[in-house]
């Protein structure tokens, strides 16, 4: 069976519930900022040569390079983080891991890039999905084979035992009346003779 613990095949439920939540989030933020109609006056023209778009951007100026290329590597740059985190797996390949982080971004970020064809304002630049490739794969290295290898050591959880189960505390017969040392048992029958309720003072029984 697959353990769920911290020291388990797989990251605790809750983590992975909130990879899925943070992902889809940051998938309707990109959208939002990628999809946007644009009421500009004019657009560039797509570019589908590698590298063409970020040599253009370089010779317009350190400030302005800098801004729309470290753009283009933060857009997606999160997934790197909650691909992995949404599918929760802690003993994988890093290689393999990594290979299919930025693969899945690729995608994602290619289908943005075919869905711009048809807005208004928006042109399709390869350099584009290179960026957000790239952005992925950093901080994809950066952050989760260490998070990985921190979250296997971890011990798993100590688990209470169940009442009754084997190795736990499990009650003791009710003790009766009688079952204890002789001025008890003599108490109670005095008492029964008499008609009233007995009152037995707190004395030690023998275990």
């Amino acid at each position: 069976m697959q353990r769920q613990g911290w020291g388990g095949e797989s990251a605790p439920i809750g983590f992975r519930a909130t990879g899925g939540l943070l992902l889809v989030a940051h998938l309707l933020l990109v959208g939002w900022v990628t999809l946007r109609p644009l009421d500009v006056p004019w657009v560039s023209a797509t570019n589908l040569h590698p590298l063409a778009g970020i040599r253009a951007d370089l010779a317009r100026g350190p400030v302005e390079a800098a801004t729309r290329i470290g753009s283009g590597l933060a857009l997606l740059a999160p997934l790197g983080i909650l691909l992995p985190l949404a599918d929760g797996r802690l003993h994988v390949s890093p290689l393999g891991s990594l290979l299919r982080t930025v693969s899945a971004a690729a995608l994602i970020s290619l289908a943005i890039e075919l869905l711009q064809t048809g807005v208004p304002g928006r042109v399709v630049d390869v350099d584009s999905v290179l960026l957000n490739t790239a952005g992925v794969a950093v901080l994809h290295l950066a952050v989760v084979p260490a998070v990985r290898a921190r979250l296997r050591r971890e011990p798993d959880r100590p688990r209470r035992p169940a009442p009754g189960a084997r190795g736990g505390v499990r009650p003791g017969p009710a003790r009766r009346p009688g079952q204890g040392s002789p001025d008890v048992l003599r108490r109670w029958e005095e008492g029964r003779a008499q008609g009233a309720t007995p009152t037995i003072s707190r004395v030690g029984i023998a275990p």
